[in-house]
């Protein structure tokens, strides 16, 4: 689910760094994590390959092909958000590992938590709300 916590994770990376790549999480490796993959893998390589800040995209597989990727796109430094940290400093032997701070005030999992609750709200509910607000509207015309 990707949100304005992690563009600007994206323009903080660019700023460190003459070329952003990112590794976006295939499906296969999404599923094995226990995620639910919501948009295809192909989808989400394309968005962020859009994004201004980002350079390449690559796949990632596994957890295990950081070293590889590291060595062959010749990778300076390694970043990614605070919540991993010390997860990945097993990477400094081969280049610079930062952790950054995470946008104040977002999150993935409460974005996920608070859909999850609008998607439990009963259809009728919610048209019935739509229906009071074009009545709400119309007498403030």
């Amino acid at each position: 689910m990707f949100h304005i916590g992690h563009l600007r994770l994206l323009q903080r990376l660019k700023d460190m760094a003459d070329e952003l790549i990112v590794a976006v999480s295939t499906d296969e490796f999404n599923r094995g994590k226990g995620k639910k993959v919501m948009i295809p893998y192909e989808q989400r390589a394309e968005i962020v390959a859009n994004i201004k800040c980002v350079d390449k995209v690559i796949p990632e597989e596994s957890w295990e092909q950081k070293v590889d990727d590291i060595k062959r796109y010749n990778v300076d430094i390694f970043a990614i958000g605070d919540d991993w940290k010390g997860k990945f400093d097993f990477l400094k032997e081969y280049c610079e590992v930062v952790y950054l701070e995470r946008t104040k005030d977002i999150s993935t999992t409460q974005l996920k938590k608070s859909l999850t609750n609008f998607m439990s709200i009963p259809k009728e509910d919610i048209i019935n709300a739509f229906e009071v607000i074009e009545l709400l509207k119309k007498d403030f015309e």
